[in-house]
Order: structure tokens, then sequence, then C-alpha cells
């Protein structure tokens, strides 16, 4: 293989083994610590813009497939991995990592120190860096990583998103009717949301709520995302139009950060992010400890949640146990809660599934609320119903055939 430069913005560098496309790529320096499920992270649209360090050694071990990818592309801007595999040992593989990179134009690099790099961006922060097959001089790498674009202050959300609406129909018979803000979805949210009865329509992440509202939907739901959640202020704006409507919302990563602006919260920029498949959360409610999937690099100020804001009182429903870091909440006024982990996490953990059973719950009681006529009705239905309520077995897992690695 050829060799590849990767330099962070700070002027540290390693030079390692190419693989998948040649060519430059720029963007944020993370870490993912998930020991499997690497084709979800590279297409995953949240990853948009980032250069990936996975912290398990060897990578690429059992393939890619037509199934697991959760976009239609890969997102990620590049890879880094300690080992590539070259072998992919797997009876549902159809390739390997490196041919799917290279197929999509995506660089990797390999045969670094991924355990000193990680160690690194826990010390310093998520940085600006760059991989590249064509620059091997370390200064001016660095100068060029010195002139591309921060992550605050960007609206990756409109890019990542589609750019025209589609429907996806319920498995079996359609219960409910959702408009999903697509701020960067992923496909198994799509697929757990059907197999809960939701007939979805996806709209791109700039359509005004009006328009949402004239669709008449029994709840909308803001999907995951990549970029500042600060800087996507029409998402923000429509989120605000939809609660003063007392429309029932679900929001998960992205758009758990979306709601709680509208709600008059702040979100500020974690040090190195939350990313991987074994995050343990508290649901404050049960006192249950959730195994879970990230994948954020803002977070949401909890302190800045509360009773003070434009849509009444607002609280924490869970928190992440290994650095207070806010991780849901609830509207006790309005029915929306949202959460910043991924439920939906295939190949997972599977332990926040039951959320969105909570969500068809509380579409299903603010309906009947609304079909009473009475405000009242639809606010304590609001009340009694959020994303920290029991567990529920009732959303079916998704084809195990996904998931079996």
């Amino acid at each position: 293989m050829a060799d590849s430069l990767l330099v962070l913005e700070d002027g540290t560098a390693f030079r390692g083994a190419a693989f998948g496309a040649p060519g430059t790529a720029f963007g944020e320096v993370v870490f993912n610590t998930a020991m499997a499920g690497y084709q979800e992270v590279v297409t995953d649209p949240s990853y948009r813009r980032q250069l990936v360090t996975m912290t398990y050694p060897h990578q690429g071990n059992y393939g890619v497939n037509g199934l697991d990818a959760e976009s239609d592309s890969v997102q990620a801007a590049g890879l880094i991995v300690r080992e590539i595999s070259r072998l992919s040992s797997n009876h549902r593989s159809e390739g390997s990592l490196h041919e799917y990179l290279a197929g999509s134009g995506v660089v990797g690099i390999s045969e670094i120190d991924t355990r000193r790099l990680t160690r690194h961006i826990r010390s310093a922060g998520s940085m600006r860096a760059a991989i590249s097959t064509e620059v091997r001089d370390v200064d001016s790498l660095v100068e060029q990583v010195g002139r591309s674009r921060e992550m605050s202050g960007w609206d990756l959300a409109t890019e990542a998103g589609t750019e025209h609406p589609y429907d996806v129909p319920a498995a079996g018979d359609t219960r409910f009717r959702v408009v999903a803000y697509d701020f960067g979805i992923k496909h198994n949210i799509l697929r757990l949301l059907t197999q809960a009865g939701c007939r979805v329509h996806v709209v791109p992440a700039m359509t005004p709520a009006e328009e949402v509202l004239a669709a008449e939907p029994d709840g909308v739901f803001l999907s995951n995302g990549p970029g500042d959640p600060a800087a996507v202020r029409h998402g923000i704006i429509a989120i605000e139009h939809l609660l003063r409507h007392l429309t029932p919302v679900f929001g998960i990563c992205l758009g758990h950060q979306l709601l709680a602006r509208a709600l008059g919260a702040d979100t500020y920029k974690l040090r190195f992010g939350h990313r991987g498949a074994n995050q343990p959360v508290r649901n404050l409610d049960t006192g249950h400890v959730e195994i879970t999937s990230h994948n954020h690099g803002f977070a949401v100020d909890a302190d800045t949640l509360g009773a003070g804001g434009p849509f009444g009182a607002v609280e924490q429903s869970h928190v992440n146990l290994n650095d207070d870091v806010n991780e849901g909440l609830r509207c006790l006024d309005v029915p929306a809660f949202s959460v910043q982990y991924h439920p939906e996490a295939a190949p997972g953990p599977h332990d926040a599934r039951y959320l969105f059973g909570n969500f068809t719950d509380l579409m299903a009681r603010v309906g009947v609320a609304a079909n009473s006529k009475s405000g009242g009705a639809v606010l304590g239905e609001a009340r009694r119903v959020g994303g920290s309520g029991d567990r529920k077995d009732s959303v079916a897992a998704p084809n195990e055939a996904q998931n079996d690695a």
C-alpha cells in the first residue's frame, strides 16, 4: 500500500499506510470506541466532515454488505485504523472495507498508533486534521489544515439530509402518520419507526413547520445529524412553531439539541465528544442504567433546562454516568421529549429501544386528548408521557440478519 500522512492542526503527525481512495481529506479528527459496526459508523451522516479513528485495533474483518449501511453513501471524510484486514471472513460479506472506501472516494490510513492518537485527542480535544497520500511534507499539510473550516458554527444538517421529500410505509398496518425531519437521518431509525406502525413522510431540513402541519401528522420526529446545533436556525424556528401547536415531538442526537434550543436551553461543544457503543446512561425516572451508542460532539447544558423557557417546565430525563453530561429531556407542558444518544443503534446495543414505544404512546394519548377537544387534556397527556417512562418491548427488533456480524 502507498504511504499516507495524518496531521493535526497542532502539528502532531503520523505516517502510515494508505487504504481506500488516494487523495487528501480534511475534517475534524474524532475517535469511536465500538468494537464492531465500522460500516454503520462510516455511513452515519452524523460523521460528515469528520476523520474517524477506530480505537479497536482490527477493522474490516467481516467486510461490508448492502444491508448494514445507515445511509446511501459513505459520510465520514476519512477513516483512521491501527490495522485494516486484507480478508473479509463472513457469509454476508459483499466486499472489503478497503474496496468500499475506494469506491466512495474516501481516504483511509492504517498502521499508525491509534492508542497514542486517541490519548492525544482526549487531552488536547477534537481538532481539525487531514489525511493525505499526495502531500508528504508535514508543515505544508498543517498549513492547509489551518485554512480548513472549523466544526463550530457550521450548519451541516442541510447538506447531510435529503433534498426531496419521500415516504416510507409502515411495516404492517398504519397506526400513526409521522413527519421526520431529515438532518442526516439513519436508516435504522426509519426501520424502527415503521415497525412501530408509523407511516413516515421524510422532509428536508429546511422544510417550514407550516408545511409539516399541513400534512396533519400524529407526531414529528427530529433526526440525528452533523454540525453545530446553534447554526441550524431554520430547524429551531420550525420546532418552536410545532411546539406552539402541541404537536407530539421526539428527537434523537442533533434533534435533541435542536429541541433543547427551541425550549430556550443552551448547547456547547464537548472537548472530545461521545462516540462509541458502550456509554452508560442513567434513566432518572426508573434508575435503570442503559448501555448506549453515541455519536455527538455537542451537548445540551443541563443547567439551562428548567421552568423559565417559552414552553413551560422542562426536566432532565437521562444523564451520562461517565461525565454527567445531559442525555435526555422531557417537557412537562408540551408533548415533546428527546435523547442525546442513539436508541436505534445497529449493530447495538438495544437497551433504549423502548423510546420508540414511548413516542407511539405519546402520539396515541395526545391524539385521544385532542379528539376530546380539551387543551387541558392535551397538556395533561404531555405531562404523563415522556422520554423516561417504563421500559417497553413493543417495538420489534430490526431484521436480525442486519446485526449478524
